[in-house]
């Protein structure tokens, strides 16, 4: 059984992982026969986020601890990840991605890759191992691939620019397709950043998970 590593970056949309796209990538590896687990930095996030009313709560809450309410406990300190132990990667999106794994959501093209994150992600990318990355999370493959790695998040204009302008090539993508960048075994799908509903958001992200495990 192929096993894909998930790494998560907390629970909830405006502070964490986008719990909708980690469901469904979780059940799509399932659904393609495939295991997977999760890991997240032990770190706090960058704030907490009232999910009512969209403002900050006086409260801090732990990526790890966050995370591990989407993966039931089947999860650890991506410290602890060993590529060697895995076939393929796989990134959701949601805001924690941009200011948990990374700083792009404040510093854009400026922005820098959580130490640890970054390791894991490029050991992947050194043993040529795929990967995937949904919607917002596409943003650090230039930092991870360098100069030329392709990917998508969708057609919003200003992300993309910040995409080229750390090195990457941003294609433009519809919402129930992926991009591959086939040098790098790489796949990208915009999910939320263009997704209306879950079933649209889960269209894309099917077809990247098949790919993704045919890969591995």
């Amino acid at each position: 059984m192929k096993k894909i590593a998930v790494i998560l970056s907390g629970s909830g949309v405006f502070d964490g992982s986008e719990i909708h796209e980690a469901v469904l990538a979780l059940h799509a590896i399932e659904q393609e026969g495939a295991s997977w687990h999760c890991f997240a930095p032990n770190i706090d996030q960058h704030h907490v986020i009232n999910h009512l009313t969209g403002e900050p709560m006086d409260e801090s809450r732990n990526v790890l601890i966050e995370a591990a309410r989407i993966a039931r406990g089947n999860i650890d300190d991506v410290e602890n990840l060993v590529s060697a132990d895995y076939d393929a990667l796989l990134l959701p999106g949601g805001f924690g991605a941009a200011k948990n794994l990374s700083d792009f959501a404040f510093a854009g093209s400026q922005c820098t890759v959580h130490p640890a994150v970054k390791r894991v992600c490029q050991k992947f990318a050194d043993e040529e191992k795929p990967a995937g990355y949904l919607c917002i999370a596409p943003a650090m493959i230039p930092l991870i691939y360098g100069a030329g790695a392709k990917g998508t998040i969708g057609n919003d204009p200003g992300t993309a620019k910040a995409f080229n302008d750390m090195g990457g090539e941003h294609i433009e993508c519809p919402v129930g397709d992926f991009v591959l960048d086939q040098k790098r075994r790489l796949l990208t799908t915009p999910a939320y950043m263009l997704a209306g509903s879950i079933s649209e958001a889960a269209c894309g992200i099917n077809k990247l998970v098949k790919e993704l495990v045919k890969l591995a």
